[in-house]
């Protein structure tokens, strides 16, 4: 879709100011999505901003995931609704948890809405950047400006999700309105499309831009992702590009954050290695980002990894940017990464663990799948 601004916000020093200016900015409505709403810093600069906006008669709606926002406050919460800001909770977590396939299914999108005019789209939690005691650098991740024709696709999808939240918590009895419609004039050149994942009419969505994209790579395919966990069709994919003389990086976690993904994903670094993909580990702090670039010309941001939770299970939002500036812009900021905290394995398959280190690989492989085998998923792998 033309017509577009794209503008790209590295980490939570980029982001979050840029958010609360747009939120201090706002005349009608603000409606947030986020998994994690961490009572930190930023989260209390975020809230403030966000009851701010309601005490001025805007309308504000924040959406939290019943997990990933379980440590949520009352000293947090209570000043929020109490300006008038409209929270809930999508899948409040239960006893039964473990037990129920559709509890795992978590809001994992990164979303803002203002005014129907302006959104926020990347895998930026509301949490501080150095929430991680000694971290240094900050948390590795990006998010999106968004004006233009595309607003028309993102605002339907986060009021849409709104009233289905309220609806199934009964609480839809009360006013329900169905907010602004959506400012969807030219703001710019740049070519853009809105991709979410979810279980029912878009499952395979991000995932399939994903593989047409990397199957019409040319020169170069630059990926980096924090879990990275892919299924066969995507490992394929990535092998088939390195044999027909692509450049393929993957530049992956290092830091070891989730014990049990982090060594299943090693499982794939022989077979990776093998067929000619470059592999380099992160590790000047942690790598949140979800993005890739690929020709320097096609390029996508978003909150969705590429593992089993984002790909099969989760509600993930992300945006393709189909313009040469944004993806040399998107480029240069991950080579810099690369440069400045990357460590690039050996190409010769197994050199770079050793023999009880790739077994541990394979347990901890073998382990996730037998769990995805048990909620039902790895037929589709």
């Amino acid at each position: 879709m033309p017509g577009n601004q794209v503008r790209l916000l590295e980490n939570g020093v980029q982001f979050f100011p840029a958010l609360i200016a747009a939120i201090d900015a706002a005349q009608h409505e603000v409606q947030l999505e986020t998994y994690i709403f961490q009572d930190d810093v930023t989260g209390r600069q975020v809230a403030d901003a966000l009851s701010r906006a309601a005490r001025r008669g805007v309308s504000v709606r924040l959406l939290v995931d019943g997990f990933g926002a379980k440590d949520l406050p009352d000293s947090l919460v209570q000043p929020l609704t109490r300006s008038g800001v409209e929270l809930l909770v999508f899948r409040p977590p239960r006893m039964d948890f473990w037990l129920r396939r559709q509890h795992l299914r978590r809001l994992h999108r990164k979303l803002a809405v203002i005014d129907a005019r302006i959104a926020f789209v990347g895998g930026i939690n509301i949490i501080d950047d150095f929430d991680t005691p000694g971290q240094t650098p900050p948390r590795f991740d990006y998010a999106v400006h968004v004006q233009g024709p595309l607003l028309g696709e993102i605002v339907p999808v986060v009021q849409r999700l709104w009233r289905l939240v309220k609806w199934t918590q009964a609480r839809h009895r009360g006013h329900n309105r169905r907010g602004l419609a959506a400012d969807v004039r030219s703001a710019g050149t740049q070519r853009a499309a809105f991709l979410i994942r979810d279980n029912l009419r878009h499952r395979r969505d991000i995932e399939q831009a994903y593989l047409e994209a990397i199957a019409a790579a040319r020169d170069e395919i630059l990926i980096a992702n924090a879990y990275f966990l892919p299924g066969i069709r995507f490992r394929r994919a990535l092998v088939d590009a390195a044999r027909r003389g692509v450049r393929v990086t993957l530049l992956l976690q290092g830091r070891v954050e989730y014990r049990l993904l982090h060594y299943a994903t090693r499982a794939l670094y022989g077979q990776l290695l093998g067929a000619g993909v470059h592999i380099c580990e992160y590790h000047s702090s942690f790598l949140h980002a979800k993005v890739a670039v690929i020709d320097q010309q096609w390029s996508t941001v978003g909150s969705s990894n590429i593992d089993p939770f984002s790909l099969l299970l989760a509600r993930e939002a992300n945006i393709l940017v189909d313009d040469r500036a944004f993806a040399v812009q998107l480029r240069g900021s991950l080579q810099a990464a690369l440069d400045a905290g990357g460590h690039c394995l050996p190409g010769n398959g197994h050199a770079y663990s050793s023999r009880w280190e790739r077994l541990l690989a394979w347990l901890a492989y073998a382990s996730v799948r037998f769990m995805m085998g048990m909620l039902g998923y790895a037929k589709h792998r």
